[in-house]
């Protein structure tokens, strides 16, 4: 991994102030949170607001945002599958995740064990955006089907057929929406809102 010299802005210089109240009104992992603005906006990234969380891009390309749940904090890498983990420490946060990886965190403490890491691994998805490394997607066909939703497709042949009928790209969209909820009701519930759209011909964001 390649170290970059740093700019000579600080990081107060860098913040966007569009972005401020996503640290100050967070009621959870804040102290953590802020930290890691501070370590991300020292790797010369742009801060950004994109799906109501802190996004860090470069060269408007996005690199890493920043997000929270319930039992940790986290930083994910949008191409987080091309950096070499040599740690081991980036996870997959579903098994239908292909390119993003996360590092998570509980506390302040951990950040600080792995700053100098985080700041590695971050210059080198710097790198593969410079080099402009992609990743290879699997096709939808090869992904796995929640049963909530493969039970629907089998009660509903018109459901099935509309399905198959969308563009490969709103069809993993839909399978990695209904794969990300944890717990089986939730993926239910998602499939059953999202019916009458897949019967109608659109997309998850259409």
């Amino acid at each position: 991994m390649k170290n970059k010299k740093l700019n000579e802005q600080t990081p107060s210089n860098k913040m966007n102030p569009k972005v401020d109240w996503y640290f100050n009104e967070a009621k959870k992992w804040q102290e953590e949170l802020r930290k890691l603005r501070t370590i991300i906006l020292e790797c010369d990234l742009v801060e950004e607001l994109k799906w109501g969380v802190p996004c860090y891009t470069f060269d408007k390309n996005n690199i890493v945002l920043i997000h929270v749940f319930k039992e940790y904090c986290a930083i994910l890498f949008f191409k987080g599958t091309l950096i070499d983990d040599v740690k081991g420490i980036l996870v997959q946060q579903t098994k239908n995740t292909q390119a993003t990886r996360q590092i998570r965190f509980t506390s302040v403490s951990e950040i600080l064990e792995l700053e100098a890491i985080i700041k590695a691994y971050i210059f080198e998805a710097i790198e593969v955006e410079k080099a402009g490394l992609k990743v290879t997607f699997k096709k939808t066909t090869e992904l796995e089907f929640p049963e909530e939703f493969q039970k629907y497709l089998d009660e509903m042949p018109e459901l099935k057929t509309a399905f198959d009928a969308l563009t490969p790209g709103r069809q993993k969209g839909y399978i990695l929406y209904f794969s990300a909820a944890k717990q089986s009701k939730t993926r239910a519930l998602r499939v059953e809102k999202s019916v009458e759209n897949i019967l109608a011909g659109k997309g998850l964001d259409d």
